[in-house]
C-alpha cells in the first residue's frame, strides 16, 4: 500500500474459481448444503472482512460472467453476453485493470482471462502464468493482482479416476467428502451419479481452498496483509444441470467474501444484493479512484469502509447462446422472489450442447428421461424420475418463472399463476421491463447483424494510426479512434526486456510485463518513443515511431 497527496492506495488480490455457489463452510445455515464443506482458509478469510451472502453473477456461464466483472458493464448492453464470441463494446467502455494501470498501479493476471474481448496487451503488466506482485518494480508500487483458479471447474467433476487424484492431490483423506452424506437438491436423482459428482464437487472446493491458502499465506509472508484488500469471487453456479447455464438461483447465485483489516468491517455479513459486477467501481472507490460513468455496478462499500446499505434494490441476469444452443431468458431478484422470463419456452432449459451432454451427470438425466418416454410410450405410470427431476429436462419450459427464494431456494414451485403472488408477479415484471428499457437489450438483436455491424464482412476494424509528436520535451498523443487506448514506450517494441530507464525513472512498472506505459496526458520524455493504439474489439495501431523535431 502507498500514500500520497494524503490519498490511501490499497493493494488488491483478487482470488477467483470456476463454477461454484456459496459452498463454502462459512455459508452454512445461509446456503443449502454449505456445511458439507471443507474451506479452513477461506472460512479463515471470511472472519477477517465482509461475507456478502446475495452475491449474483450477470450470467450463468464463465465469459459473459467474467465480462461482466472486469467491465462494471452489463453484458446485455455491452454485447458481451453469448458465450464465446468477441464483442466489440460502445467506446466508453475500459478493463478495470487498464483504468488502475493509469492510476500507476502494478497490474498482473495469473492467468485465466475469457472477457469476452481481444485483450489489448497494454492492459496487464503481466498476464501469465508466472504473473505475480513479487514481480513488481519497488515495493512502494501498489498491485491490482488477479489469480484464476481452475481446479472447480466444471470439466474436472467428470476426470478418470487417477486423473481425478492428482487433480485434488492436496485433499487428504480425511478431508475427501463421503458421497452417501452429499446433500443432493431435490431436483437431482438421488444415484451414484450424482452422489459422486457433488462429492468430488466439494473436493475440488476443498483442493481450491487449499490453493487460495498458499496465495494468502503468501501474502501474509510479505507483510502485505493489512496493506491489501483480498476479494474471493465465483464467475458463477455449479457445473451441474439447473446451474451453470440456467438463469436462476443456482445459477447465478456465488460467494464473495472482501477483506482489508482495519478498513472494513471484519467477521460481518451483508444480506444486501450484490452483483459480483459491483466489484468493479467498488475497487475503484476503496483506491480514492473515480468511478467511470460507463459502469453500471454500484459500490458495495463507502468512503469511511462502512458496508452499503442496499445497494442494490434489485439484481439481474440473463441466458444467452451457449455454444451452439441458442436461447434467451431474462431474470430479475429481489430479497425474496426471482423472476425469470423465457422468451424461447418451444425450447427446452437443459438444452442440447455437444460439451455438456457428455458429462456424466447430464446423460444421466438424458438416460432417465429416454427410460420415462418409453414407459409413456408402454402406457406404464411414469416412476423414473419425480416431478422436480422431470422439469429439469421437460422439452419446453415456461414463458415466465416466480419464485419465492426464501421457502422454496430450490425453486421447484412456480407461483406465477397464484394469485396471492400477482402483486410482486406484476412488481417483478415492470422491474425487468425497466431494466432493459434502461440499458438495453443485445441480445434481442440477432447475433449475425451484431456481427456485421462489429466486423463488417468478417474483417476487423483497425484502430487508427497514433496521431503523436514531441514538442519542447513532452510527448503530445492522440489517436482517431474513439475509444482508443494510447501508449507509449521508449524501449523498441520488438524487443524483450526490461522497460527503457526513463519509465523506470518515472515509477513506471517494470517487472516482466508488458513494455507499454498508458498515455493520458503530455509527458516529458526522450527521443525517440514508439506509440501505439488499441481499441477494444479492434486490431491495434502499428507502433509508431517519434522522434524529437530537428
Amino acid at each position: 500500500m502507498s500514500q500520497g497527496s494524503g490519498v490511501i492506495r490499497p493493494n488488491i488480490l483478487w482470488i477467483s474459481t470456476h463454477d461454484i455457489n456459496p459452498d463454502l463452510g462459512c455459508y452454512a445455515g445461509i446456503w443449502p448444503g454449505a456445511e458439507y464443506a471443507h474451506t479452513p482458509n477461506l472460512d479463515a478469510l471470511a472472519a477477517r472482512g465482509v461475507r456478502f451472502d446475495n452475491a449474483f453473477a450477470a450470467a450463468p456461464i464463465c465469459a459473459p460472467a467474467r465480462s461482466a466483472i472486469v467491465t462494471g458493464c452489463y453484458p446485455t448492453a455491452i454485447g458481451t453476453m453469448h458465450m464465446r464470441s468477441k464483442a466489440v463494446p460502445p467506446p466508453t467502455v475500459r478493463l478495470l485493470p487498464e483504468i488502475f494501470r493509469e492510476a500507476g498501479y502494478y497490474c498482473t493476471n495469473n492467468w485465466f482471462t475469457d472477457f469476452q474481448v481481444d485483450l489489448p496487451e497494454v492492459v496487464f503488466d503481466d498476464c501469465s502464468p508466472a504473473a505475480h506482485w513479487r514481480n513488481r518494480p519497488t515495493a512502494d508500487t501498489p498491485f491490482f493482482a488477479m489469480f484464476h483458479g481452475m481446479s472447480t471447474h466444471e470439466s474436472q467433476l467428470y476426470l478418470e479416476d487417477d486423473a481425478f487424484a492428482a487433480a485434488t492431490s492436496h485433499v487428504t483423506d480425511a478431508e475427501r467428502h463421503d458421497p452417501a452424506a452429499a446433500p443432493i437438491p431435490p431436483y437431482y436423482p438421488d444415484d451414484e451419479v450424482f452422489r459422486t459428482a457433488w462429492a468430488r464437487y466439494a473436493d475440488l472446493i476443498t483442493e481450491m481452498d487449499h490453493w487460495a491458502g498458499q496465495i494468502l499465506d503468501e501474502l501474509e509472508a510479505d507483510g502485505l496483509l493489512d496493506d491489501t484488500i483480498v476479494v474471493f469471487w465465483s464467475d458463477h453456479g455449479k457445473g451441474m444441470p439447473k446451474a451453470k447455464r440456467w438463469a436462476g438461483e443456482a445459477g447465478l447465485r456465488e460467494p464473495l467474501l472482501v477483506s482489508w483489516p482495519g478498513h472494513l468491517p471484519e467477521a460481518a455479513t451483508s444480506s444486501d444484493l450484490a452483483h459480483t459486477m459491483d466489484l468493479a467501481p467498488t475497487m475503484l472507490a476503496l483506491a480514492g479512484i473515480d468511478v467511470p460513468s460507463f459502469m453500471h455496478g454500484v459500490p458495495l462499500f463507502g468512503v469511511d469502509g462502512a458496508v452499503v446499505t442496499e445497494p442494490n434494490e434489485f439484481t439481474y441476469g440473463g441466458r444467452d447462446r451457449q455454444g451452439e444452443a441458442e436461447d434467451r431468458s431474462r431474470t430479475v431478484r429481489d430479497h425474496r422472489f426471482r423472476y425469470i422470463r423465457n422468451y424461447h419456452p418451444d425450447k427446452p432449459a437443459m438444452i442440447h450442447t455437444d460439451y455438456s451432454d457428455q458429462l456424466s451427470t447430464w446423460a444421466a438425466f438424458r438416460k432417465l428421461a429416454s427410460d420415462e418416454c418409453q414407459q409413456r410410450a408402454r402406457g406404464e405410470a411414469l416412476t423414473t424420475m419425480t416431478a422436480a427431476q422431470r422439469a429439469v429436462v421437460a422439452q419446453s419450459k415456461p414463458r415466465e418463472e416466480l419464485y419465492d427464494i426464501v421457502v422454496d431456494p430450490h425453486e421447484l414451485v412456480n407461483l406465477v399463476a397464484e394469485p396471492a403472488n400477482r402483486r410482486d408477479l406484476t412488481r417483478l415484471r415492470a422491474a425487468l421491463d425497466a431494466w432493459i428499457e434502461r440499458y438495453g437489450d443485445l441480445g434481442a438483436v440477432p447475433e449475425e447483424v451484431l456481427e456485421e455491424k462489429w466486423r463488417p464482412g468478417g474483417v476487423h476494424r483497425a484502430t487508427s494510426k497514433p496521431i503523436a509528436e514531441i514538442r519542447d520535451g513532452l510527448l503530445i498523443a492522440s489517436c482517431e479512434t474513439e475509444g482508443a487506448i494510447l501508449a507509449w514506450t521508449d524501449h523498441e517494441p520488438s524487443a524483450s526486456g526490461p522497460r527503457g530507464p526513463l519509465q523506470r525513472e518515472i515509477g513506471m512498472p517494470s517487472g516482466t510485463g508488458s513494455i507499454w506505459t498508458i498515455y493520458s496526458e503530455p509527458v516529458p520524455v526522450l527521443a525517440p518513443v514508439w506509440v501505439k493504439a488499441w481499441r477494444l474489439g479492434y486490431e491495434p495501431s502499428a507502433a509508431e515511431l517519434v522522434a524529437s523535431p530537428s
